[in-house]
């Protein structure tokens, strides 16, 4: 994990060198299916008779994919398809598709704890030109000698902010802090939502956070993402990087942070159940927002209706734990490419040549850098055109320039899918019974008393000894 983290803020701070050292060129070139670089590597994969099947697992990219598949298919002639799960659906979908006689070739798992699902379905991908342009091996999922996933995309989540908004709040009488720079703990960013809240008329704004939705299009923000910040401040202070049975140490923490974004909302918590993802999103975008609990990946929806780079920032998700002054952005990946190895072998070269060509040719790299805005671990991306520098990636780096320790991405350890499912369950719970202590104490079960059940469903109690380190 330690390893993972450094290789992430490195793969961040890229874009801040590339700024220094404008117009430079690695030399990377794409020469067709074949994927020679300027670095000697060479794909072995050859896409003759073979065809790619790729379960996509972001919807906001899905057009983005679609056309690119096209253009390959044009260029090359072999047959790209691209299907993408509709929002938190991700794992049920591959389950029926792989169940069917024309599976995916291309997938994705989120990390080790899923790999442990699909770990006879991922082909080997050490020999592979997508493992020899990682910048890293950190950024491969290994299972012993075998590289079984890739990541391919670095992301970073906060609480992206209306800087317009926020700053002539500054100027109103009375308010908690004139500064954004002032804002670096749970305390002082509480007092300031609030306070906000409370002047909403004055700043023509509905509530001082978006709708916190708890559909299948939004509810992965708080029982995942959100999630993420007790389970990383209990694995730092025991020292560990995953867990079979989860102490539930900062679930007041939690609560803290839930609270204050349901009460401070532009609905009723009460009507949380309704509200969506295209919700928050066209309410930040709209300026009846200011505060937005999302990620990088959100660039395009946050800046839809006509705000731009000026308006944009991103805050560090307080939770009220000791030394979070000093805490970043959440950093890291659940993205691993993994190729279908139950593929013909046909179509498991196409799918290589593929994702080759995905990362070495103008078209691919720029439509993953700069329409779908990922920041990659891909050497081939060093080039300044192909480097994602919109104003959420900026904020990110700025965090990590500044010494500021960036959260990891814990919950690729969080032990199943049901549990994440029951504690969004229970926190819907507890938002339409008014905060009441006994609808959390249900949510507290479901976090801690789940997390040991559903390891234990998933992996037996034979593993239960390795888990805690």
């Amino acid at each position: 994990m330690r390893n993972l983290k450094k290789g992430i803020a490195l793969a961040m701070a890229a874009s801040l060198s590339l700024c220094a050292f404008a117009g430079c060129d690695n030399g990377s070139t794409n020469t067709g299916s074949t994927g020679t670089t300027s670095t000697g590597t060479h794909s072995t994969a050859t896409a003759e008779g073979g065809k790619v099947y790729y379960l996509n697992f972001k919807p906001e990219n899905s057009a983005i994919w679609e056309e690119l598949a096209k253009t390959y298919t044009d260029q090359t002639g072999t047959e790209v398809k691209v299907v993408t799960a509709a929002s938190g659906t991700y794992e049920e979908t591959l389950k029926a598709e792989m169940a069917k006689s024309e599976a995916p070739t291309l997938f994705q798992v989120n990390g080790p704890v899923e790999l442990k699902t699909w770990n006879d379905y991922c082909y080997d991908l050490k020999d592979s030109s997508l493992f020899s342009n990682l910048k890293s091996n950190d950024f491969a999922l290994m299972d012993g000698d075998a590289v079984k996933g890739i990541a391919y995309v670095i992301e970073t989540y906060g609480i992206i902010y209306n800087k317009t908004k926020l700053n002539q709040y500054f100027e109103l009488p009375g308010a908690v802090v004139t500064s954004v720079d002032e804002i670096n703990n749970f305390e002082t960013f509480k007092n300031v939502v609030e306070d906000i809240q409370a002047k909403k008329a004055d700043l023509d704004i509905e509530g001082a956070f978006t709708s916190a939705g708890m559909d299948s299009s939004s509810d992965w923000r708080f029982k995942t993402h959100l999630a993420n910040l007790p389970i990383y401040y209990e694995y730092k202070a025991d020292g560990i990087g995953a867990t079979s049975a989860i102490k539930g140490t900062y679930l007041n923490n939690y609560r803290a942070i839930w609270d204050l974004y349901i009460n401070n909302g532009t609905c009723d918590p009460k009507m949380l159940s309704s509200k969506t993802g295209d919700d928050a999103a066209s309410e930040f975008a709209l300026g009846d927002a200011i505060f937005y609990q999302n990620g990088t990946w959100a660039y395009a929806d946050a800046t839809s209706e006509g705000l731009t780079d000026d308006d944009l920032g991103m805050l560090p998700i307080y939770i009220g734990a000791e030394g979070e002054e000093n805490q970043g952005l959440c950093t890291g990946t659940e993205n691993y490419w993994c190729v279908n190895s139950k593929a013909s072998e046909a179509d498991i070269q196409a799918t290589l040549a593929f994702l080759d060509w995905v990362i070495t040719s103008d078209e691919g790299r720029d439509a993953v850098a700069n329409q779908m805005g990922f920041v990659t671990p891909f050497k081939t991306f060093d080039e300044e055109k192909y480097t994602s520098n919109n104003a959420l990636i900026k904020a990110a780096d700025e965090y990590i320039a500044s010494g500021k320790t960036s959260v990891s991405w814990n919950f690729p350890t969080i032990p199943s899918e049901k549990w994440k499912d029951d504690v969004g369950n229970a926190l819907l719970e507890y938002a339409q019974h008014e905060q009441d202590d006994e609808y959390w104490s249900k949510v507290v079960e479901a976090f801690v008393d789940g997390w040991a059940k559903e390891y234990k469903a998933v992996n037996g109690d034979a593993s239960a000894e390795t888990a805690d380190q």
